[in-house]
């Protein structure tokens, strides 16, 4: 008998594992990032409030849309797909990010009331498909043979996501056991995500090393790293404005300063990789919105130090740094449209 010769390894491609996949849900996120970092931009509010309500619009939408034609069947057949497994982390993210919306900009619209309970239940349904997704998709690729790429990532944010929302819920809470509760809780969810990531971008970055960029269509996945930084300069800011610890409040400003060094270094590599490719072809796809939430993080987190710490750095980045997040997210949501029509017939 002769061995099977072993099989090369094929760089990472998205591939398509149903029409609609969890992936469109990154349209969410990428939306409402825009919304609740025009939150903390000057005279932007009203306009921020806007945009959350047609993000809030499209999650019903796409939540029915869903319900509509996914089966248990269609889910496990995406979870075999080791690349639209990745994307479940999206859900969760979506729902969490609509929910800080209603307490940041929705309030405006249906009451400070209204928008806690809203988002209670959007961050508790989040939080716990998040958890799900950061234990089940990383499962899911042991033995697999897979190449690391920035999707990776994708589950494993959620809990970072809800760490900054829960602080923010957790500002509103009256001082005491509960509010202490949930504090420490975001900071166990804070280092789910962390150390995840400490994990993942070391094998991406290896990938690229020794294999290159692989196909086009995942090279806006670079940016998804900078998801994970960002929101965890957020959050580490926003935990620290809902002290609970003593000495816990410089903890947002020493974590977040360095990281986000890191996270505009990153930044630059991957828009460089980004305008190469482009200048050879870069075929639209959902992964174009990894331009959108990522960057967006990055905003949030800049907005953060800078209240922190008042400072022309961090917030004259913010505010550059939003209009490019507005310019993204206007010419992604512009080719989505342009793209989507079939998938929702």
């Amino acid at each position: 008998m002769t061995a099977l010769a072993p099989q090369p390894h094929r760089a990472p491609e998205v591939r398509r594992a149903a029409p609609f996949g969890p992936n469109v849900f990154a349209s969410v996120m990428g939306t409402g990032i825009v919304a609740t970092a025009g939150a903390s931009m000057p005279g932007l509010r009203t306009a921020a409030g806007f945009v959350w309500a047609l993000d809030a619009a499209l999650l019903v939408f796409l939540v029915v849309a869903a319900l509509r034609r996914w089966t248990w069947a269609t889910v496990r057949e995406q979870l075999a797909d080791p690349v639209m497994a990745q994307f479940w982390g999206a859900p969760p993210m979506a729902l969490m990010t609509v929910g800080t919306g209603a307490v940041l900009l929705g309030s405006d619209w249906i009451g400070m009331p209204a928008a806690l309970a809203l988002d209670w239940t959007l961050w508790t349904l989040g939080t716990l498909l998040g958890l799900a997704t950061s234990v089940l998709v990383p499962l899911r690729m042991i033995g697999s043979g897979e190449r690391a790429f920035g999707g990776w990532l994708m589950p494993v944010v959620p809990p970072m996501v809800s760490a900054a929302s829960g602080a923010v819920l957790a500002g509103h809470l009256p001082e005491g056991s509960f509010r202490q509760t949930v504090v420490l809780g975001c900071y166990a969810l804070f280092g789910i995500s962390l150390f995840a990531t400490v994990v993942i971008v070391p094998q991406i970055w290896q990938r690229l090393v020794q294999h290159g960029l692989g196909a086009a269509s995942t090279v806006p996945t670079l940016w998804i790293v900078l998801g994970p930084l960002g929101q965890s300069i957020t959050a580490a800011n926003l935990l620290s404005g809902v002290p609970v610890l003593p000495g816990e409040t410089a903890f947002g400003v020493l974590y977040g300063t360095v990281t986000w060094g890191f996270a505009l270094l990153w930044m630059v590599i991957a828009a460089t990789v980004t305008v190469r490719t482009a200048r050879r072809g870069l075929p639209f796809a959902l992964t174009w919105w990894s331009f959108v939430f990522p960057l967006g993080t990055l905003v949030t987190g800049s907005s953060a130090l800078a209240a922190r710490v008042p400072s022309a750095m961090f917030s004259g980045v913010a505010v550059v740094l939003y209009g490019g997040l507005v310019a993204a997210w206007v010419i992604v949501a512009v080719r989505t449209l342009g793209t989507s029509r079939t998938s929702f017939r």
